[in-house]
């Protein structure tokens, strides 16, 4: 076999296999490889010609192996240490997993997480083998019943194939709906502490090249999450096979459609309360999100909300305050990075936003996107008791509006917060939604393949990192996008955009990943939902859409 590394061939006369590679070429901090553009565990074992690349802690894919096999060791820890215990991981403030323990009777508490870490680091220690193992649904089934995992057994119900993978270490079986390392003495770095009501465990990121962010506790945003999972209990829909319940009849699904839309209205009531009991101070209402939250909705259904209550906000888009691509800020490649706040006319915004606070007129620019150049917009005039609302990315970046005063101005995060699980192992991840979201839409508005969106996914990524996050702790108030019922309808909008991409695609990996969970989901129909809905702004049919 010839086998190509990095540009540099290698023969081997007998199968071979990636973790044995790595070590006789001395690679370290391999986590694993592609294999012909193919994500592949480095236990996966090479018998003809291939091209390989090594993937390590830089690498996104090769992260959620590493983060996926950390949830199995410490899920099977907790099992060594209390047998009886159930654990549930969820995604959690900070870049974290909050895990909560069930059926536990004591305090989660310091001492708990020490001994609980001292046994994963004792696994660690042991470098055990992880071996993946295929076997029929049937025999999961009466596997996973044995175990006394009902919500590993629930899922099966949904999967298409008549096999299924799990994983054996040790003794210990357990599935993470993604690969693994080849054995728990790959786990060098984690950190785990007590957070009430459990413990936040921390791992090494891809965006800051596999070191583990410094934790920032987010108590506005922590409760959004807090409010996301009980929202899942009321409901009975925090897992998959209990959203897909609903979606077995007509009925059931209107239903459930309707509970998650009257979420929405419930918060937009709370927010317009919010708004209204301090609107003789009020003149700016801040409104910023990562890509695909549902912000342009959302701003339009808050400007009615208010309506309602006499009060009649005048919308106005920062987007129109670009400089153009000439005069943005320059990437390290020299390209214009338009994700940079420098890249609007922060000077001219804050002039505009106190002139018309003030009482005066104004012209508002018009940036127009076939040109790449500003132009002359109308010309505005505000009453006393008229806010302003602003929406987009730096919208709650004080630089953008440091000439109004703190007070004068009300800031609101929006963002989908879903604590949605598989089952009570897997949780789903808030990015994977927006990029679904923003799939659908691109194409649905822009004619883009989900290659060109996913093209361009890790320099939004990067934008969100840089310029959103960091200013959410600014947020008077927290919106959670998110409907529950969702992922029901976005499958069918995504699913044949996701297979079309070729296996030789650098994307096929991603696309794979998003068509392994989908799948389980039954379909709820489009026409169920209301034209006013925050999803109408990514599946088309939005009655805000001219």
């Amino acid at each position: 076999m010839k086998i190509n590394i990095g540009g540099t061939p290698y023969t081997y006369d007998r199968p071979v296999v990636l973790k044995d590679i790595a070590t006789e070429l001395k690679v370290s901090d391999v986590l694993a490889a592609t294999v012909n553009g193919r994500l592949r565990e480095l236990s996966f074992i090479l018998t003809k010609d291939a091209e390989v690349s090594f993937l390590k802690y830089d690498n996104g894919d090769a992260i959620r192996i590493y983060e996926s096999t950390l949830r199995y060791v410490i899920a099977m820890a907790i099992k060594n240490l209390y047998p009886n215990a159930k654990v549930k991981f969820n995604y959690s403030i900070s870049r974290s997993i909050l895990a909560v323990l069930e059926h536990f009777e004591g305090a989660v508490d310091a001492k708990l997480v020490e001994k609980i870490k001292a046994e994963v680091n004792q696994l660690i220690k042991k470098d055990l083998l992880i071996e993946r193992k295929r076997v029929s649904v049937g025999e999961a089934t009466k596997l996973y019943t044995e175990l006394d995992m009902p919500d590993k057994v629930s899922i099966l119900e949904y999967r298409e194939e008549d096999y299924v993978n799990l994983y054996e270490c040790d003794g210990y079986i357990n599935y993470m709906f993604g690969y693994m390392l080849p054995s728990t003495g790959y786990l060098k770095n984690y950190v785990l502490f007590p957070y009430h009501p459990g413990f936040l465990i921390q791992y090494p990121r891809a965006e800051i090249n596999g070191q583990i962010p410094k934790f920032v506790d987010e108590p506005t945003f922590g409760m959004a999450l807090k409010e996301a999972a009980k929202w899942g209990k009321v409901i009975q829909g925090n897992t998959i096979p209990k959203i897909n319940e609903y979606a077995k009849d007509h009925q059931s699904a209107v239903d459930f459609v309707n509970m998650c839309e009257t979420k929405h209205m419930h918060m937009l009531n709370e927010l317009g309360t919010l708004i209204q009991t301090n609107i003789e101070n009020i003149r700016l209402i801040a409104i910023a999100g990562p890509s695909s939250s549902g912000k342009t909705t959302f701003s339009n259904r808050l400007r009615i909300e208010l309506m309602t209550r006499g009060i009649k906000p005048v919308m106005i888009s920062i987007d129109d305050y670009y400089l153009g691509k000439h005069l943005a800020p320059k990437n390290p490649d020299q390209s214009p990075d338009l994700e940079h706040v420098d890249a609007l006319d922060v000077e001219l915004f804050n002039h505009d936003m106190l002139a018309l606070i003030q009482g005066q007129d104004i012209v508002l620019p018009k940036f127009n996107f076939k040109t790449g150049l500003r132009e002359k917009g109308k010309v505005i005039h505000l009453n006393s008791d008229t806010p302003i609302i602003i929406e987009g990315i730096h919208a709650l970046n004080e630089k953008l509006t440091s000439s109004i005063p703190k007070h004068q101005k009300f800031n609101i995060y929006i963002a989908p917060q879903t604590q949605l699980h598989i089952d009570n192992h897997n949780p789903i991840s808030i990015t994977e939604l927006r990029l679904l979201r923003r799939i659908v839409r691109d194409q649905k508005y822009r004619n883009s393949s989900a290659i060109d969106t996913m093209d361009m996914w890790a320099s939004v990524r990067r934008g969100e990192f840089l310029w959103i996050y960091p200013f959410q702790k600014e947020a008077n108030y927290v919106f959670n996008s998110e409907l529950t019922y969702e992922f029901a309808v976005l499958k069918k909008h995504a699913v044949a955009q996701l297979m079309a991409i070729p296996t030789d695609n650098r994307h096929f990996i991603t696309a794979n990943r998003l068509l392994k969970f989908l799948k389980y989901f039954n379909d709820i129909d489009d026409e169920i939902v209301p034209c006013n809905s925050l999803l109408r702004e990514f599946i088309g049919g939005s009655s805000f859409n001219h």
